[in-house]
């Protein structure tokens, strides 16, 4: 089990990191320069939500440190709408443009022909694979939530 258990997280960082590859190679079909694969996996996920920068990070449609520099650019670009909020003028939502919403839809259709390709591979569902791997979030949640109130307790 252990050897499985480190080989799992090696693979997972793996995956993630050859999925990048996999979106870059798309925005190069698509001959789309002036985003790159971390901007489009999240310009791709946000779909048509609005939502502010912080619940950005907290929904997990970024993972990185660099939040502010890539929303600059996706809103330089033109991928995204940055609206003052309502209720705080000093928090702004963000939201995908007419540019953003199109380039969302190209990959969508990528996303498709992929899915079509795993299908080719004898690969039907990813159903138990996603199960298992919320077990596994949530295991690490929980450990993470009791190293803190271990360190919370030493204090």
């Amino acid at each position: 089990m252990k050897e499985s258990y480190l080989e799992a997280v090696s693979l997972i960082e793996k995956l993630h990191r050859l999925y990048l590859e996999v979106i870059k190679t798309e925005l190069d079909n698509l001959r789309v320069e002036d985003i790159n694969n971390v901007q489009a996996l999240v310009l791709y996920n946000l779909g048509g939500e609005q939502i502010s920068i912080g619940d950005l990070t907290a929904k997990r449609y970024y993972l990185g440190s660099n939040v502010t520099y890539n929303l600059k650019k996706m809103i330089q670009n033109g991928y995204i709408e940055q609206i003052s909020s309502k209720h705080d003028k000093r928090s702004y939502i963000i939201k995908l443009s007419d540019k953003g919403l199109a380039l969302s839809k190209r990959l969508d259709s990528a996303i498709e022909k992929h899915i079509t390709g795993l299908r080719r591979m004898g690969v039907l569902s990813l159903e138990d694979l996603v199960f298992t791997l919320r077990k596994l979030e949530d295991f690490w949640k929980s450990a993470s939530i009791q190293k803190v109130r271990f360190e919370m307790k030493k204090r």
